[in-house]
């Protein structure tokens, strides 16, 4: 029990570690200042398309948030950092992270905001309309407001995992807050600063999953 303790849970090694740990959680708060705005504002643009009266501009958003879900984030980014170079671009870590995430959470954040829209009755639009107000002041003023709140718990819960998935930031060295971590561990030999990463992770994103919970128990009422 005693090695056990020591292995992963050595409150010595967590406070050297902490520092380290520390600057990776600044470059992990980065990432999700960068990565999930950009990730909001490219899923509404994609849930927006997706339900265009063009043909072309449907067609594409419904095939780019197929083909983006269905790729894995690792492989996606690892293609946006060694591919861009070959066309002539080299982006920085966090460049490449960013757009590899932007495509990424957009295809799941333009699902979730097409289903809020399409969960606003017919008769929301035609009232918007009947009051004088346009399609396009319809949508932002009436009908979007409502589709974010019906959608509000999973647009959150889908946050939580953008999060999480900054840790693979690491793949192009971009030291985040589990390479950190682990930066700290390959020098300790010790598990215990990733398990002081894990606490870290647990308090930031704890209060965010409760909300999810309470925002669902709400709706469903």
């Amino acid at each position: 029990m005693h090695a056990l303790v020591d292995q992963f849970f050595n409150i010595d090694i967590m406070a050297k570690a902490l520092p380290l740990v520390l600057a990776g959680l600044r470059q992990t708060i980065v990432l999700c200042l960068v990565v999930i705005p950009l990730g909001l504002a490219g899923g509404l643009l994609f849930a927006l398309l997706s339900l265009a009266p063009i043909r072309a501009a449907r067609w594409t958003a419904i095939t780019g948030i197929d083909f983006f879900r269905a790729i894995p984030p690792l492989v996606l980014l690892i293609f946006v950092y060694s591919g861009l170079p070959f066309a002539g671009i080299r982006p920085s870590p966090l460049a490449a992270v960013a757009i590899a995430f932007f495509l990424n959470t957009s295809s799941y954040y333009g699902e979730i905001y097409r289903a809020g829209i399409e969960s606003v009755g017919r008769g929301q639009w035609d009232a918007a309309r009947s009051t004088g107000l346009d399609a396009r002041a319809a949508l932002t003023y009436v009908v979007l407001p409502q589709a974010v709140r019906s959608v509000l718990p999973d647009l959150i819960s889908n946050t939580v995992e953008v999060v999480k998935l900054t840790s693979i930031a690491s793949v192009v060295a971009l030291p985040e807050l589990l390479y950190s971590a682990d930066m700290a561990r390959s020098v300790t030999f010790n598990t215990s600063p990733i398990v002081l990463a894990a606490a870290i992770y647990l308090v930031m994103l704890w209060p965010a999953v409760r909300l999810v919970s309470r925002l669902e128990r709400r709706i469903a009422s």
